[in-house]
């Protein structure tokens, strides 16, 4: 692994994520986000690609890194997912993505994160590092037999490309179950770099709602049962009771694959950002100012 781990003052670094039409119409916030920062452009099936690319375009133009979400099912052919690409390559200078399923009422011919890799157009139009998705609390729809035979599938594949490749996963809220998934993977033999997804600042009643959706209300229970449904659901969640483990772990195991959180902005873009500034996870001096000596893994 070659990339950061924890800063000179102990915290994990951080990307986020924003949709297409918040960065087009609130580039505000972007001057909350630190230069090179990653942001990822989602994708829900709801924005066109002539917005998806302007998103990205506009990030590039602010210095920070688009790395646009390539949804396979939602691509009608092959020859669509290589004008995507090339779009974002040419027109806005993407040079990293986030390769998924993605979920589409009809599918096309590409029905997964694996078959976008497959095409080998990633590397022939000059994407040089590329997110496949990880899961800590499992997939719904996926046995853990085929979520592993995927990661091995995208490890030969990674073999035969020239971009690096990492493992950003959904958003949770133990991490004790994170711990538990990391030393899993290590044991499949993963050489991916790895970034856990956390939760931003959010109200209970947020998080709720967005849990349901993602799967993970296991572990919004377990957080729950934690601090005390009541008390939690009037205070808000501290994406702290997360990170801060996670940052033990790395201390502790240096060998952790562990080397980035992301974030997911609940709470909204700007909640998100102040958190990050105030816990050290963002900072707007130099990256080779905040990293400590021998901390690259």
């Amino acid at each position: 692994m070659t990339e950061q781990r924890l800063l000179a003052n102990g915290r994990l670094p951080a990307s986020t994520e924003m949709s297409p039409k918040q960065v087009i119409e609130k580039t505000e916030l972007l001057a909350s986000i630190p230069t090179g920062t990653q942001v990822y452009v989602t994708d829900l099936g709801n924005a066109s690609e002539d917005t998806i690319v302007a998103a990205a375009r506009t990030l590039t133009s602010h210095k920070l890194t688009p790395v646009p979400h390539m949804a396979a099912r939602r691509y009608p052919s092959y020859e669509a997912f290589e004008r995507r690409i090339h779009r974002l390559t040419q027109e806005a200078g993407v040079t990293e993505v986030l390769a998924i399923a993605g979920e589409a009422e009809k599918s096309g011919p590409l029905t997964s994160s694996v078959s976008l890799l497959e095409t080998g157009l990633f590397d022939k139009l000059g994407i040089k590092k590329i997110a496949v998705a990880g899961h800590p609390e499992g997939a719904p729809d996926i046995s853990p037999d085929v979520i592993r035979e995927f990661l091995n599938r995208k490890h030969e594949l990674a073999a035969q490309s020239d971009a690096e490749f990492r493992i950003v996963t959904q958003f949770g809220f133990d991490p004790h179950r994170v711990s538990l998934w990391l030393d899993e993977l290590r044991d499949w033999g993963n050489l991916f770099p790895v970034h856990i997804g956390v939760a931003g600042p959010a109200k209970m009643t947020t998080l709720l709602k967005y849990a349901a959706f993602a799967g993970v209300e296991n572990s919004l229970n377990f957080l729950k049962k934690r601090g005390g449904a009541v008390v939690s659901m009037l205070s808000g969640y501290d994406p702290d009771t997360m990170v801060e483990p996670l940052e033990n772990r790395v201390v502790s195991q240096p060998s952790c694959q562990l080397v980035q959180i992301h974030v997911y902005p609940f709470g909204g873009v700007q909640k998100t950002a102040d958190w990050l500034h105030n816990r050290g996870s963002w900072s707007f001096q130099s990256p080779s100012s905040t990293l400590t000596a021998n901390e690259s893994a």
